[in-house]
């Protein structure tokens, strides 16, 4: 019976989605280097939303080209594409916009999570899942986006020892049917960006910094390795730029290329 829950089906996810998920295209591909590339390459042509969905990635990507590493049936790797009246300047809080809506569906499906700024969602500290967003300029106006995620369900101590540090993972979640697990996440994800597509990040503001996992802790800005700024993490604004008071006032970082790190004692 577990073997029958680990499989993905269109159909199967199709009919267990409601509201602004239906209008999406499904697809499920046992393999392919990378969910987002497959998309961002087919943008010109799609005329509707699209769902792909990979059993397994072999050359999967995290934020600044960094490698997802993936092993099959351990992870849920998936791609969203899907065009928005913004154009691609004004999209800056979209991925913490998303952030919140997997975290909030992963919190009711019995998971504790929060959120680390500005593309990654926690579990016990570590990382359970990440975001990449990619974007183009739509030619009939707006931007077309691809919303990459990656949700680690069973991890091994070879794949953890591969990636060199400790990550989270949520065994429950990996006996869950597949199907239903991908349904639940889809019928958040497509209304949230029904809601940016009217309201922007305004309206998603106050839920992620509910959700902020460094709220109030000093933490430190790196740039390739180069501390930035350090300061005492108030949240983020507007903008989703995340806001810290460091000794020299308040600081306002756009997510770029830079990451977040607790400042050790």
């Amino acid at each position: 019976m577990a073997n029958q829950n680990l499989q993905l089906n269109a159909a199967e996810i199709e009919i267990r989605c409601d509201g602004p998920a239906r209008q999406v295209d499904i697809e499920v591909v046992a393999e392919t280097g990378s969910t987002n590339a497959d998309l961002m390459a087919r943008l010109p042509q799609l005329q509707c939303p699209v769902l792909r969905i990979a059993v397994h990635q072999t050359a999967g990507r995290g934020r600044a080209g960094r490698p997802w590493l993936t092993v099959p049936g351990g992870m849920l790797t998936f791609s969203l594409a899907w065009h928005l009246p913004q154009a691609p300047q004004h999209l800056l809080g979209l991925p913490l916009a998303i952030g919140v809506a997997l975290a909030e569906t992963l919190n009711t499906l019995g998971l504790s999570v929060q959120l680390k700024w500005p593309n990654d969602i926690l579990r016990d500290g570590k990382k359970l899942a990440g975001i990449l967003l990619e974007s183009t300029a739509a030619q009939n106006g707006g931007t077309w986006i691809v919303a990459g995620i990656g949700l680690n369900l069973q991890v091994s101590d070879a794949l953890e020892a591969e990636i060199g540090r400790t990550i989270a993972d949520a065994p429950w979640l990996a006996r869950m049917d597949r199907n239903a697990l991908v349904a639940s996440l889809l019928n958040a994800l497509a209304p949230t960006l029904e809601q940016f597509a009217t309201q922007g990040f305004s309206s998603f503001l106050p839920r992620w910094n509910a959700l902020h996992a460094h709220a109030g802790q000093t933490v430190n800005i790196l740039d390739h390795g180069q501390v930035l700024h350090t300061g005492v993490a108030l949240g983020v604004d507007l903008h989703g730029c995340l806001v810290l008071q460091t000794t020299q006032g308040q600081v306002n970082v756009m997510a770029g290329d830079v990451s977040l790190r607790p400042a050790t004692p």
